[in-house]
């Protein structure tokens, strides 16, 4: 299983804007700061602006900044907001019933009992949980930021 690039953006955009911990942050910083398609992020941005995750500000002075506090926003609920489908296999897809097996398939029991405890695990985290290491997370995503 592996999530979206999408989802992976948007999980270190929400890492990038709670280290700097109530800053107003750019696309550009966070493109910058991770290397990353600055498009991509703006549609990440969107999407978490649509899902009240985050707060975006237009403007000379705008940016984003977290809607919440980072204990309030759950990973596991995040991700299945951000993901289209979990179809681990082809049979978890309702619109294909190509699977000649699937009628007594126990693979697919196997792998759906899987994707639950996936999601049971990051359920049990929130994004404060992911940024603990607050301090080495602004060294490296900050360093250039702090030469200016």
């Amino acid at each position: 299983m592996q999530l979206t690039q999408f989802t992976d953006y948007a999980l270190r955009t929400l890492i990038y804007i709670a280290v700097r911990d109530g800053d107003v942050c750019t696309i550009t910083e966070i493109a910058d700061s991770y290397r990353i398609s600055k498009n991509h992020l703006m549609k990440v941005a969107h999407r978490l602006g649509q899902l009240n995750v985050l707060k975006t500000i237009r403007g000379k002075h705008g940016g984003l900044l977290l809607n919440t506090t980072p204990e309030l926003i759950n990973i596991g609920h995040l991700v299945k907001q951000l993901e289209n489908n979990f179809f681990i296999v082809e049979c978890f897809d309702q619109s294909k019933k190509s699977c000649r097996i699937a009628p007594v398939c126990k693979l697919k029991h196997i792998l759906q009992e899987a994707k639950d405890n996936f999601f049971q695990t990051l359920e049990q985290y929130t994004l404060k949980d992911i940024v603990k290491n607050q301090v080495e997370l602004s060294h490296i995503l900050l360093k250039n930021k702090n030469r200016h």
